[in-house]
């Protein structure tokens, strides 16, 4: 080989190592630029049709609650917790989803997390489904998947309605959610600002259905009320420019309340129940809570509150178990739970990941009870079993 045809292939070899890297970088930030989703303008513009905007962005009715103050030191051991306590000593044991065919008057399957397939009245309806493995606009970082998903993307794919509560990664997942807008018919209902981000990602706009808070949706029989809960937004440095809510999902016969994320919130709570309830079943969270962050999820006794307030039968647990997002004990959540709802004679329901609770015809507090799983499943670490 000549020198000069060395020197072309050292040049090009060089060319190539350089531009390699930068193409890979920009491929990056072009995924997450694309999951962040709509522009900024269209939010703008959403936002400003709201009466439930200050200066242009959403706001909660109430304000913040004192936080702790965090020193380096006391983040440094949150964040050391969180990786050693906040991981399951084992495997998360699944249970395979039992879909039937005909959706049942009541019904409910917990996947995990806040996502949930829940049949009312004949129709089926797929809450905040999130199938990606990671909670997190970049590839391979950020909060990760304790627990593979417990049935295909395709299996729940025939939903009537996907329900979305709002923006944050870990309940409005842009893979999912494309994936859902491809090869589904359903109707994506959401909070006034989240259907920009759907419609930035190729879902029809004729199957996005927005609502701010007390706005309602009428679809196939079911009834959607969109309803004030105590939160925020955002994706990226994104603050607030998305509503956020809870929803009642109601048929001729039954009602659920898919609470989302929530704060503690004796007002909101108690006048929703008063002016919405009962509820036969609520998904309230009870996991991800922080002295960092006193107003923006309920902790375990706060859920149970909310439960009793909105005058709920049967109270599923949700936002544990599928993604480490708390400084606090894997199991802590549901423990919490339980001492709480037992020292409240609330029905709570506890199943794994993919169990379906079917709660057709139970309108007493004593049937729920005879129906749900209530036994403890999760992997306990040695110290505490």
């Amino acid at each position: 080989m000549s020198r000069t045809t060395l020197s072309r292939t050292t040049r090009a070899a060089v060319a190539a190592a350089t531009v390699s890297p930068v193409l890979a970088l920009a491929g990056l930030g072009l995924h997450v630029h694309r999951n962040i989703g709509a522009r900024r303008s269209e939010l703008r513009r959403l936002a400003g049709s709201s009466p439930n905007t200050v200066d242009g962005i959403f706001a909660n009715t109430e304000p913040g609650l004192p936080r702790a103050k965090a020193s380096l030191r006391m983040l440094l051991n949150m964040l050391r917790s969180r990786s050693t306590e906040g991981a399951p000593p084992g495997p998360v044991p699944l249970a395979r989803p039992e879909i039937p065919a005909v959706p049942a008057g009541l019904a409910v399957t917990w996947l995990g997390h806040a996502s949930t397939l829940l049949e009312v009245d004949g129709r089926r309806v797929l809450v905040d489904p999130v199938w990606s493995d990671y909670a997190s606009p970049v590839p391979f970082v950020g909060p990760r998947r304790l627990h593979p998903p417990v049935v295909p993307l395709p299996a729940v794919a025939d939903a009537d309605v996907v329900l979305l509560t709002h923006d944050h990664y870990d309940h409005l997942d842009r893979p999912t959610v494309r994936r859902l807008g491809r090869e589904s018919s359903a109707v994506f209902v959401c909070p006034l600002g989240v259907g920009a981000h759907l419609r930035a990602w190729g879902v029809p706009g004729h199957r996005v259905v927005e609502r701010d808070w007390d706005g309602v949706v009428e679809l196939g029989g079911l009834t959607l009320t969109c309803l004030e809960t105590r939160h925020f937004s955002g994706r990226a440095l994104r603050r607030n420019t998305t509503q956020w809510a809870a929803w009642k999902v109601a048929g001729p016969r039954h009602a659920v309340y898919v609470g989302g994320d929530t704060g503690p919130s004796r007002r909101v709570h108690t006048r929703t129940g008063d002016a919405h309830g009962p509820f036969d079943l609520t998904l309230l969270p009870v996991g991800a809570y922080a002295e960092l962050w006193p107003d923006i999820h309920t902790d375990p006794e706060q859920a149970v509150a909310a439960h009793r307030e909105l005058r709920g039968r049967v109270m599923l647990p949700v936002h544990w178990a599928t993604f480490n997002l708390g400084f606090h004990p894997w199991d802590e959540p549901v423990e919490r739970a339980r001492k709480a709802a037992t020292a409240h004679d609330v029905v709570l329901a506890l199943p794994r990941p993919g169990q379906r609770i079917d709660l057709t015809g139970v309108r007493t507090a004593e049937a729920a009870r005879a129906t749900v799983p209530a036994e403890p499943w999760w992997p306990t670490p040695p110290c505490r079993s």
